[in-house]
């Protein structure tokens, strides 16, 4: 019987009560000698907590099959530590775990704070008020990726070198020239977890609110296109305005511009397309007590245009959407919809399973994937266009080991395998 429980988070009490299923059986005095080691082994550090491929080794310790554990805490009649799944062979499941182990102690190194802080709560299963959470958590605007971008920050909260001085500056402001504006920034510090609660968050905040969500203003983002708006309401979302009237009014403009056949697109009058994700991306950003009846609707009416097409079919195969990217700004990909499908509750569905193969062969042998490309990455007779004037925003160098991709593959791995066991 499959245990209902994860690497991260053991279900000890249903694992080990009495009345437990007897395809397990254990001596009551070797279950309260288990009880205690499977207690001790729950504070291991990271290398012996084990993400393999799309699967986390969840097989409860029996006679026939061990959890991967400490020696000094396995358990009677575990005396082998590879012996995790029947067939499998010891020096493959061995090497496997080790690749892992090290993929995750790479992930928890202390120069990305904001991956470390990630990887211990979403990979880990640490607890907000965790010590190495909080301490973590704290370095994420002092250390990494984080610091590169504040510290580029004018002290009025832009990055651009001053305020407009005319009309059409007004209206470029904080947006234009991509992708080093303030907009483009501030995504990515929403992705990172920054909120209002540091003052230079804030001032960006209030800038968007003063530039760009001005009732007023007959430039204002409340009927841009779909992936500006949604853009813009998972930034302040996470930014921690969810209960803005402005932010509200974005998510009103997103319900009414969904399409019928369940999706988005940025031309009017055109059915929904797989490249406009934002809408869902900001729906996910929301909490469940936050989403009305209307907003759970077009969660579920989003997440089956995605299932349907299997997260890529969307006419003649698109090269860039099997390329992985950061920062997207509104750039489509695979682990993009695997990501945003999974945070929404769609992980067990059947339907992810030609994406989640295309990203799982996108593993390297060293068990972390790559960032392929920077964006704009686009092919077809309008690249040019996309490409003019544009200046990349590099996070990490592309071709390279990607702590940023492997922690969100990862995630959306453990997803499926926690969805699978629901």
């Amino acid at each position: 019987m499959p245990f209902e429980g994860n690497v991260a988070t053991l279900n000890l009490e249903q694992a080990l009560s009495p009345d437990a299923p007897e395809d397990r059986p254990l001596p009551q005095s070797e279950r309260r000698e288990l009880f205690e080691r499977l207690r001790r082994a729950e504070q291991i550090k990271a290398e012996n907590r084990i993400l393999v491929g799309p699967d986390v080794l969840t097989q409860l310790p029996t006679r026939r099959g061990c959890r991967r554990l400490p020696p000094d805490s396995l358990p009677k009649g575990c005396s082998d530590p590879d012996n995790t799944r029947p067939g499998m062979k010891n020096d493959a499941g061995s090497a496997s775990r080790d690749r892992d182990a090290n993929v995750i102690r790479w992930l928890l190194e202390e120069d990305q704070p904001v991956v470390r802080y990630a990887a211990l709560v979403d990979l880990l299963g640490r607890k907000e008020a965790d010590t190495e959470v909080k301490s973590t958590r704290s370095k994420i605007t002092r250390v990494g990726w984080a610091y590169d971008q504040l510290r580029t920050q004018g002290p009025k909260g832009f990055w651009e070198p001053r305020e407009p001085t005319n009309l059409k500056e007004w209206v470029d402001f904080l947006y234009y020239p991509k992708y080093l504006s303030t907009n483009w920034r501030a995504l990515v510090l929403a992705d990172f977890g920054l909120d209002a609660s540091d003052p230079r968050i804030k001032r960006v905040a209030d800038l968007l609110f003063e530039f760009k969500l001005r009732l007023s203003s007959p430039f204002n983002f409340f009927y841009e296109e779909a992936c500006v708006v949604g853009n813009t309401a998972r930034m302040l979302t996470r930014f921690g305005y969810s209960d803005d009237f402005r932010v509200r009014k974005l998510y009103d403009w997103l319900l009414e511009d969904q399409r019928q056949d369940g999706g988005w697109n940025c031309s009017p009058g055109t059915p929904g397309t797989l490249d406009v994700w934002e809408p869902l991306a900001a729906f996910a950003s929301l909490p469940r007590s936050k989403r009305s009846p209307r907003v759970e609707a077009a969660i579920s009416r989003g997440a089956e245009f995605y299932l349907r097409r299997r997260l890529f079919n969307e006419g003649p195969r698109y090269a860039p959407w099997f390329r992985l990217h950061y920062p997207n700004h509104y750039y489509y990909d695979i682990l993009v919809g695997l990501d945003v499908l999974t945070q929404l509750g769609f992980a067990g569905d059947r339907r992810l399973r030609p994406a989640l193969k295309i990203l799982v062969d996108k593993r390297q042998p060293d068990g972390t994937w790559r960032i392929d490309r920077v964006h704009p990455d686009v092919s077809g007779p309008k690249a040019a266009q996309y490409r003019r004037g544009v200046t990349q925003l590099r996070i990490e160098k592309p071709g390279k080991p990607s702590k940023w991709i492997t922690l969100k593959a990862l995630r959306v791995l453990k997803r499926v395998e926690d969805g699978s066991q629901t």
